[in-house]
């Protein structure tokens, strides 16, 4: 699909580069297709060296003979970056935006009418290639740019096609949504330490814990509240453990969460 495109991603932060990493380990595009720019020499070094990339300080030269650009840059920062490209990107080329909060109609009036932008919001998992990333084409783009935006996310792990407002509510889900459970592994380890378990062994168990878990709610046909009550026995040990989460409203907080990191989304997206 993307064999012979010059892909150009601007940022070669951790998402960046991880994008450029699993387009080579798929076989999506070739290493000498791709340029990664960034204004860290230092971390451009780094790429050169260990992943054979070619890289730039220029972004306006990288873009240039680009097909395919990927902004993988800061949201504060796009304002600056898109003004440094505008004159080189017209819509011949398809931009790509993993910049949370920025809409594809401020891309689309930062570069030349027309231009073809895709929108994506993915997640820190793609780091280890089990990324979820929404995706979203804009007024120009077409059906084959969300096919090969797809195809690059699915390089690093799954991706859905998404209606553009819905980009706030996918960011407050699975965007921020490691988090959450980073912080139920927390609690978890917490917990194991305050009965006597070692931390490491609390950390291993909590980490296989949750991992099993979605592993089996991905690969059941059940729904989780089934998979839940399968392993919940009338008055037995998860019933109480349950009991208490039920208590003290976890199932409401969590959707607070969502809800709270959606509405930060929009207020990020109206420059507030």
């Amino acid at each position: 699909m993307l064999k012979g495109k010059k892909i150009t991603i601007i940022g070669g932060g951790k998402m960046g580069s991880i994008i450029a990493q699993g387009l080579i380990n798929n076989k999506i595009a070739s290493s000498k297709d791709i340029i990664i720019t960034d204004i860290d020499a230092g971390r451009l070094d780094y790429l050169r060296s260990s992943m054979k990339l070619k890289v730039s300080q220029n972004n306006e030269k990288a873009v240039k003979n680009a097909d395919i650009i990927i902004l993988a840059v800061k949201p504060q920062n796009m304002a600056a970056t898109l003004k440094g490209i505008s004159s080189v990107t017209d819509k011949s080329k398809l931009v790509i935006s993993i910049a949370a909060g920025i809409t594809t109609n401020f891309i689309e009036k930062s570069l030349a009418k027309g231009a073809r932008v895709v929108r994506v919001m993915p997640n820190t998992p793609a780091l280890i290639g089990e990324g979820a990333a929404a995706v979203a084409g804009g007024s120009y783009a077409k059906a084959n740019d969300v096919k090969v935006t797809r195809a690059i996310f699915n390089a690093v792990g799954i991706s859905v096609e998404v209606e553009e407002m819905m980009m706030d509510a996918v960011t407050g889900l699975s965007g921020s949504g490691p988090a959450y459970f980073f912080l139920i592994i927390e609690a978890m380890i917490e917990a194991g330490l305050a009965h006597g378990l070692s931390k490491a062994l609390s950390k291993q168990l909590a980490v296989q814990t949750m991992l099993g878990a979605a592993r089996l709610c991905l690969q059941s046909d059940k729904e989780p509240a089934q998979l839940r009550e399968m392993v919940t026995s009338p008055n037995g040990t998860t019933f109480a453990g349950l009991k208490v989460m039920e208590e003290k409203n976890l199932r409401a907080i969590i959707v607070a969460a969502v809800k709270a990191a959606t509405a930060r989304s929009k207020e990020l997206a109206s420059g507030k």
